[in-house]
């Protein structure tokens, strides 16, 4: 029986990995701002299956407390789960400073202090050797920035430079495996939470990217299905050797490819600029 600890579990993607986690007979610690939004599992549930906890991954504190609750209950994690994110969208010019703070204080501070906790748990709490499997999720917009999005995807950009850096700086005999996924576009609850900041006056072109989403926001409905995407990160976490790159979603594949042939091409198109530039002597 696998032990999973996923924030951000009460709506979105991680409601539906908790609820695959349940359902395939594994233990779930399941951190949520207002633990009420899961009495309808823990009504379900008995509490050696599932434990609800309050974490806002904002508040340093409460993480560490959550993961001595989570070894005071079950002694051991088998996976962590980085789920939980908020959005800000609008341009660059719009977007409050403090709005964007807090988005950071979630999606960049909250996830890489909930990966140093996981980190130290897998290595000094489960027993030595076994390790454990850290799951970021990130986003496509981690890869490719997107216009109305720059902050969400600069947020988005640090988990990814973070995690890739953790993951080349651990120890290898510690068994701990790192893995970032991309998701594309999936239709969650969590769409409908985005905030927006106001239309900036000079950004009057129909066709810019901020006019465009916020025209199609509230009807805007991704083909990607939320618990067939979770179906699959479930069996990502049980490989062996499994990606520190994972992008979800046939939208996330073709964006990696078309940012990964963009960037080879710009590369070899002025590689001959870089010849010649080492010191002499």
């Amino acid at each position: 029986m696998t032990i999973w600890f996923i924030t951000g579990a009460s709506t979105g993607l991680g409601r539906a990995l908790t609820e695959i986690v349940l359902e395939k007979g594994d233990t779930a610690i399941a951190t949520v701002r207002r633990p009420e939004l899961l009495s309808d599992l823990s009504a379900k549930y008995p509490a050696g299956r599932l434990l609800i906890l309050k974490l806002d991954v904002s508040k340093p504190q409460e993480i560490i407390d959550a993961f001595a609750a989570a070894k005071e209950k079950f002694g051991r994690i088998d996976v962590v789960v980085n789920n939980a994110a908020q959005g800000t969208f609008g341009e660059v010019e719009t977007v409050a400073d403090a709005d964007v703070r807090a988005m950071f204080e979630t999606n960049f501070w909250g996830a890489a202090n909930v990966s140093r906790e996981a980190v130290k748990f897998f290595r000094e709490v489960n027993p030595a050797g076994e390790g454990g499997r850290l799951l970021q999720i990130s986003s496509i917009t981690g890869l490719r920035g997107q216009g109305a999005m720059a902050y969400y995807s600069a947020s988005k950009f640090a988990l990814e430079g973070f995690s890739e850096g953790l993951a080349s700086e651990i120890d290898p005999a510690w068994n701990i495996k790192i893995t970032i996924v991309e998701p594309g576009g999936f239709d969650t609850p969590g769409l409908g939470k985005v905030t927006w900041a106001p239309a900036h006056v000079a950004y009057s072109n129909k066709e810019l990217p901020g006019n465009v989403l916020r025209g199609i926001w509230e009807q805007f409905h991704p083909k990607g299905d939320a618990r067939k995407g979770m179906e699959v990160v479930y069996k990502l976490a049980a490989l062996e050797k499994p990606p520190l790159h994972f992008p979800l979603g046939k939208d996330a594949v073709g964006i990696v490819r078309s940012k990964t042939q963009s960037l080879l091409e710009d590369t070899e198109k002025y590689e001959p600029w870089n010849e010649g530039l080492e010191r002499s002597g």
